[in-house]
């Protein structure tokens, strides 16, 4: 079980990571992959292929925004014109290495900063638009 799913159950936690947690168990998730057979999280379903106009009808058909995790499938949404706005997490550790923010193909598209929110410890919040 996903520590989204059981994260309620325990004392202790963070209000964020409780209030997150109460968001994820809500909604709805597709998983892209052509490996994977079984969903180990409730309101999840596997699709093999991205389809940029199945994900589009998803859009004009959905009354909340959606969300896209992980670089590539992002990469995917970005070049197929399908992501509005980027709320990005900037978190000051450097790594050295790891998946790029962008896919290497992704790129000329310019955006208009709607709001910066600074936290202790350093991260910074960023919420950008499609210009």
């Amino acid at each position: 079980m996903l520590f989204w799913e059981t994260v309620g159950t325990g004392a202790g936690q963070p209000a964020v990571i409780l209030d997150f947690a109460e968001i994820w168990r809500a909604a709805e998730k597709i998983v892209f992959s052509g490996t994977l057979e079984t969903v180990s999280s409730f309101r999840t379903r596997i699709e093999r292929d991205f389809d940029p106009d199945a994900i589009r009808r998803l859009k004009q058909a959905s009354e909340s925004d959606l969300t896209i995790g992980g670089a590539e499938l992002a990469g995917q949404a970005i070049a197929s014109g399908l992501v509005d706005e980027f709320r990005l997490l900037l978190v000051p550790i450097l790594v050295g290495g790891g998946k790029r923010l962008w896919p290497q193909d992704v790129g000329g598209v310019a955006l208009e900063l709607l709001d910066e929110r600074r936290f202790r410890e350093g991260v910074v919040s960023v919420h950008y638009r499609v210009a």
